[in-house]
């Protein structure tokens, strides 16, 4: 395995193997890996002839300086945990690397890029898409592995690769979660032990609502979610909003839709750490 902080000599690496026809995946990373970031590169490993990871704390997608300061930069494990997965080449480079001028584009994709974190995190998207983009033209992937924790996230980039011909595949993955049922995130590392304790309570709350949500409501189900999350001393929904998986529009009936999820934002603990998660009700 090769790290790599240059576009260019990742680029002069990929030229050959490009013109020899080989498949190449792409895994975009923000760092601070784990076993969910590790099932995208064995994935990739299984479908292509070669993959690529990039380990980046993007900027331009933080709207809380907090956030961008405090995310968990872990490059030395990062390699380690790559290297055993069979990763081909990693691409860390500095935010002026990425970024030698500022990145002035806009990217907006209504409906599915302005509900839930669109609106709760603006300009969070338009970030995504900037860098995304940016290594699709630096990598030139077949592929791209992303995980289904950041399920919105997905539709995001799906509609930008349509919008832009990209002509890269979107392979979709599915959550990996802990024992107790927390969806494993970088995020999690910042949580304390107490912290730590309480939040596979988001979970289990989403994992009951869809037996209840075969008896009640879609409004009903709502609450009851939002209710038992926010009864537990240092969880506090900040949304839940149950969608077509689709449009990700909301839906007032489960007849609105064949395939319908619950998307969530939590914020644990007192620093707060803001966790997303989700379920399909109907899919």
């Amino acid at each position: 395995m090769i790290v790599y902080q240059r576009i260019v000599d990742l680029q002069n690496a990929l030229f050959p193997l490009h013109k020899q026809g080989k498949k190449i995946g792409l895994v975009p990373t923000m760092g601070a890996l784990h076993a969910g970031h590790a099932s995208l590169v064995e994935k990739s490993v299984a479908q292509n002839d070669v993959t690529v990871v990039s380990v980046f704390v993007n900027p331009t997608q933080f709207n809380d300086k907090n956030d961008l300061r405090n995310y968990p930069r872990t490059l030395e494990s990062d390699c380690d945990l790559l290297e055993k997965v069979g990763a081909d080449f990693v691409f860390a480079p500095s935010v002026e690397e990425m970024y030698p001028t500022p990145d002035h584009r806009q990217f907006e994709y209504p409906p599915v890029s302005t509900v839930m974190e669109g609106a709760h995190r603006p300009g969070h998207f338009n970030g995504v898409c900037q860098v995304v983009s940016r290594l699709f033209y630096i990598v030139r992937p077949d592929r791209a592995y992303f995980g289904e924790k950041d399920w919105q996230q997905i539709a995001v980039v799906k509609a930008m690769v349509k919008a832009l011909s990209l002509g890269v595949e979107i392979v979709e993955c599915p959550i990996v979660r802990e024992e107790d049922g927390l969806a494993k995130s970088s995020r999690n590392t910042l949580l304390s032990p107490d912290e730590r304790a309480i939040a596979p309570a988001i979970y289990r709350a989403l994992k009951e609502s869809v037996d209840y949500a075969k008896t009640h409501t879609v409004a009903e189900t709502h609450d009851k979610v939002v209710e038992g999350i926010n009864s537990v001393e240092g969880l506090e929904v900040e949304y839940f909003s149950i969608v077509d998986g689709n449009t990700l529009q909301d839906v007032s009936s489960w007849d609105d839709s064949h395939y319908v999820v619950g998307c969530i934002t939590v914020y644990c603990g007192k620093t707060p750490i803001r966790l997303i998660d989700h379920i399909k009700y109907k899919e």
